[in-house]
């Protein structure tokens, strides 16, 4: 375990290296395209330890790091002229991020271990799978939809027009809720598995008797926080800024959720009862959310 944890732990370094050289190279750039080309070059870097080791786990705690990063590189490209909502931000970021790569550290069994998703998209995939799936599905989209979902830290360090308001204290407030969310959920699977005697049950007390995937209803309201300081800053980028919260709706609900669905259909006979008298992410409709 320890080896891979350094392997992991030089990868990232190496493309946080390359991304910092890749935005000293593109000086001359819009900082939103410059954080972008440095993204999707550490993205590449990650993308050839997946090959390399032919493990694309790797690339799982990206998806916690980069975010706290760009947040923390776009404060320091300004003054500071509206201080109390851009400490708001980071610390709802860095709370995020903190329980999400704690929770990876927690969850991970070393470089012998790949997600299951992973392999079901390998085997189904074939000889397409390293470059057109790997790089492109696992690495590279993932990468421009939270991307795009940080545009909003744009709005909040440097273009912002707008003072503190009452949708920046509504924002954080949505954000702490929905860290705690994720935070609960994650206990209380943890909890489950290490006491469970029958790995067939379900778990549907706490967060995971409000509906089926209370992980991903918390990681959606923390993406809508961020999108709400974006719109209390005020600077006309609301379109762009909501694509990557929309865009991570339709991924939990279109291809996430159904196949962690399928499969816990198939390993647990049970899950058919929950799922018919729970509600997916929010209670509006069974069918979507």
């Amino acid at each position: 375990m320890k080896k891979s944890y350094l392997l992991v732990f030089l990868s990232y370094l190496l493309a946080f290296l390359v991304a910092w050289g890749a935005l000293l190279v593109t000086s001359d750039l819009h900082l939103l395209l410059r954080i972008f080309i440095a993204d999707v070059f550490a993205t590449a870097v990650i993308f050839l330890f997946s090959v390399g080791f032919k493990n694309s786990s790797f690339y799982d705690p990206y998806w916690s790091i980069v975010p706290v990063f760009i947040i923390l590189y776009m404060a320091y490209q300004n003054d500071l002229t509206e201080f109390t909502r851009e400490l708001l931000v980071a610390t709802i970021v860095g709370l995020w991020g903190l329980r999400l790569t704690a929770n990876w550290l927690y969850s991970w069994k070393g470089l012998g271990h790949v997600d299951w998703r992973y392999t079901l998209l390998e085997e189904r995939a074939g000889k397409f799978f390293w470059v057109p799936v790997n790089f492109f599905g696992i690495h590279l989209a993932p990468t421009i939809i939270v991307f795009l979902a940080c545009v909003p830290f744009y709005s909040v360090t440097v273009s912002g027009i707008n003072p503190l308001n009452w949708l920046d204290i509504l924002a954080f407030f949505l954000g702490l809720a929905s860290v705690w969310i994720e935070f609960q959920s994650d206990k209380e699977l943890h909890r489950f598995r290490a006491i469970r005697s029958d790995s067939s049950t379900v778990l549907e007390t706490g967060t995971w008797s409000w509906c089926r995937h209370p992980n991903y209803l918390g990681e959606l309201g923390f993406w809508f926080s961020i999108f709400l300081f974006g719109v209390a800053a005020g600077d006309g980028m609301t379109p762009l800024a909501l694509s990557g919260p929309i865009i991570m709706l339709l991924l939990f609900v279109f291809i996430s959720i159904p196949m962690i669905e399928q499969k816990l259909l198939e390993d647990k006979p049970k899950y058919t009862t929950y799922k018919t008298r729970t509600f997916t992410l929010l209670p509006l409709s069974k069918l979507f959310f």
